[in-house]
């Protein structure tokens, strides 16, 4: 087939990529479910929070969800200075895909290791 690209971006071939390089990278979602389900934190409390995330990986995360409008950063001036962290608006609006992610995962993780375990004896 010559002259045929065959290539196709990922936003094309799969509508959702973009939605799941924001929302699901490895820290991204603990991050979002902990400002969700305990409200507006302190770094400290999210670290502390978020088991193995080391404080590097926790404020490049905190920034770049704060870039892509997910989470709001509140610097108060006071001595010392404090700064907490809480869910944007935009960022509440993906309540109910975790909660279906939830809800498959309670109804479904069962399978997905019996699958492993059988494909690993195989």
């Amino acid at each position: 087939m010559q002259g045929t690209d065959t290539t196709t971006e990922p936003e094309l071939a799969c509508p959702i990529a973009p939605v799941v390089d924001i929302v699901f990278s490895r820290w991204t979602t603990p991050i979002l479910w902990s400002l969700h389900a305990h409200g507006r934190q302190r770094f400290v409390e999210l670290e502390r929070r978020i088991a193995r995330i080391t404080p590097k990986v926790l404020t490049q995360r905190l920034r770049q969800l704060e870039r892509d409008g997910l989470v709001v950063r509140t610097y108060h001036p006071e001595v010392p200075p404090r700064v907490e962290y809480e869910i944007s608006e935009l960022g509440r609006s993906l309540a109910p895909l975790f909660a279906h992610l939830a809800d498959w995962s309670a109804d479904h993780l069962g399978e997905v290791e019996k699958a492993r375990q059988t494909y690993d004896e195989a």
